[in-house]
């Protein structure tokens, strides 16, 4: 897969939304949220999304990270496939390529 846009790489851990649905995300540590937002803000769509191209491990996919203005961070939601594939549990470090 060719990747396109401004590379990230950050460590982060896995956590669960405690909310109904249950969704997995790590947030991007709070420095390069802000260099992300000062830099491409202007690209966001709707709820402060970001499209996105990911890579934990062996894993590489499309998706988009959201703007969290409670926790001023920006979040990258982890499918079941990925967390399945990569074998991620809560709680575990993770080291992530992210390109926006």
């Amino acid at each position: 897969m060719k990747t396109k846009g401004i590379e990230y790489q950050f460590d982060s851990v896995l956590w669960k939304y405690p909310g109904k649905g249950g969704w997995h995300f790590v947030a991007l540590p709070k420095e390069l949220s802000k260099e992300i937002r000062n830099t491409l803000k202007s690209e966001e769509q709707g709820w402060g999304r970001l499209s996105a191209l990911a890579k934990i491990g062996n894993s590489e996919w499309k998706t988009a990270v959201w703007y969290d203005t409670k926790l001023n961070t920006y979040l990258l939601p982890l499918k079941k496939e990925v967390r399945k594939k990569e074998f991620i549990q809560i709680d575990k470090q993770l080291k992530i390529i992210l390109w926006i």
